[in-house]
């Protein structure tokens, strides 16, 4: 169902007078209830399941002296991610979304012992099979977190819980960045990375199904609104084969998805320059600098999201110019490096002329990744219209990333799309995906309502007409 075939809905003033008429006094809630406490533990496993894989990947070619192979193994998890992120809404119909969570964190430690296993032996069939282990369970656990991070929150925090369960995201590329910075400070040329770096890499994967122990299921979760948190599928395996496919096809959805593409097209883009062009130090340098930068940039966008004085019209149009025109600026930056790099084959090191230039670049574009990724969620969770739709729509979400990141580490393991080839492509895809994700951030506020607040306030009068 379109758009326009909903008919036009309140304006998001109006909703939200509504939902706060409806709210009445702050509910007391358990701090191990709370939806700041859940944030964190989210946010934990975001740390040691992608979280560390994005350390390994911001590395360089997941920390290996070239970057195609890796390259080439994260096509395959990715393309695996698209199955598995389709078929999440019908995993969490059979076990529940918190058991959906803890499974999916369990393919990531056998990847990154298919890294120790090459870096250290020369072996490279684990790493294939690693990439496709994580790539059947890493789908469902993006689902998974997705649909919490959008159903969890109160309407008020739902900027500030993004911002805080994505800081994870970037922790563990800090914390993997400190590590190998401590470990490869000595190192100036280029070359892969310690292997003892994968050993700490492998134990922190593996405590990620602990951590997810650790989460409330949805009817455990206690918000401040008192509003219950309703999380789950009912409904039969082909029935939500059906809706998801029929909700991939409605116009808001359509409309996303080239915005969806260029943003997350850029990680393979970004990981494969910083292997190319810098030293390990350098390497490992940026994947804790850019992490802190990307950090305090993605809260900040959380903190003006969620500011109530602003409308949602413009805090989402003000947002998407800012996103778009720091995409943008990095675009341009990155072709006019990459081309002069394809001819000269630098390798710079932070005590080389001209390492400012390259290395900043990588800063600017980690930050640039973290605010598209952070706004995208925020944009997707005014497209659900019920609870179960917020499953569907957060594997379609994470689905066609997978496809698209399929695409884009698979076009890097090609030596000259690494080098320059990818750039000039996500320039392109950048420049696609303006046109029709204004179309559809323009209806945010005004013939798109508030959905987020739409939901609460059934679920506030449903609690109302059940008391």
């Amino acid at each position: 169902m379109t758009i326009v075939e909903k008919g036009t809905p309140p304006k998001d003033e109006e909703v939200s007078d509504t939902y706060e008429s409806q709210l009445g006094e702050s509910y007391p809630v358990k701090w191990y209830r709370s939806t700041f406490y859940n944030a964190l533990i989210l946010g934990l496993c975001n740390l040691l399941a992608p979280g560390i894989w994005g350390a390994m990947n911001s590395l360089g070619g997941g920390g290996e002296e070239k970057p195609y192979l890796v390259n080439a193994a994260n096509a395959l998890t990715f393309g695996l991610m698209v199955v598995s992120c389709f078929l999440g809404s019908v995993v969490v119909r059979f076990i529940g979304i918190k058991w959906t969570l803890i499974i999916g964190t369990m393919g990531y430690a056998p990847y990154a012992a298919g890294l120790y296993t090459n870096n250290r032996f020369g072996d490279s069939w684990l790493v294939i099979l690693g990439a496709a282990l994580c790539g059947i369970s890493a789908g469902i656990f993006w689902m998974a977190e997705a649909a919490i991070a959008l159903s969890y929150p109160e309407p008020y925090n739902q900027g500030r819980f993004l911002g805080f369960w994505l800081s994870f995201r970037v922790g563990g590329q800090i914390l993997g960045g400190a590590i190998s910075l401590g470990i490869n400070a000595n190192r100036a040329t280029e070359g892969s990375v310690s292997y003892t770096v994968y050993i700490i890499f492998i134990v922190l994967q593996a405590l990620g199904p602990f951590a997810g122990l650790l989460l409330n299921s949805p009817s455990r979760v206690q918000r401040k609104d008192g509003v219950p948190v309703r999380l789950k599928v009912n409904n039969s395996v082909g029935f939500e084969l059906k809706q998801m496919a029929k909700l991939f096809m409605t116009r808001k959805f359509l409309l996303i998805i080239p915005f969806i593409c260029q943003a997350v097209y850029t990680e393979a883009v970004m990981f494969s320059y910083e292997d190319l062009w810098l030293s390990v130090r350098a390497r490992a340098l940026g994947s804790f600098l850019s992490g802190v930068v990307a950090l305090i940039a993605g809260n900040l966008l959380g903190a003006f999201l969620d500011k109530k004085s602003i409308s949602l019209k413009t805090r989402t149009r003000s947002a998407f110019f800012f996103v778009v025109g720091w995409q943008g600026l990095c675009w341009i930056w990155a072709t006019v490096n990459t081309t002069e790099f394809n001819k000269t084959n630098p390798v710079y090191d932070w005590v080389d002329p001209g390492f400012g230039k390259a290395f900043a670049l990588f800063l600017f574009w980690v930050a640039g990744f973290q605010l598209n990724y952070m706004y995208l969620f925020f944009l997707v969770g005014n497209l659900a219209d019920d609870d179960e739709e917020v499953v569907r729509i957060a594997g379609l979400l994470r689905g066609t990333e997978s496809a698209a990141q399929a695409v884009s580490y698979g076009l890097s393991s090609v030596t000259v799309m690494a080098a320059v080839g990818s750039v000039y492509l996500n320039f392109v895809l950048w420049a696609i995906a303006i046109l029709p994700a204004w179309l559809l951030v323009r209806e945010v506020g005004n013939l798109f309502g508030d959905k987020k607040l739409e939901r609460e306030s059934r679920a506030l009068r449903e609690r109302s007409d059940a008391e």
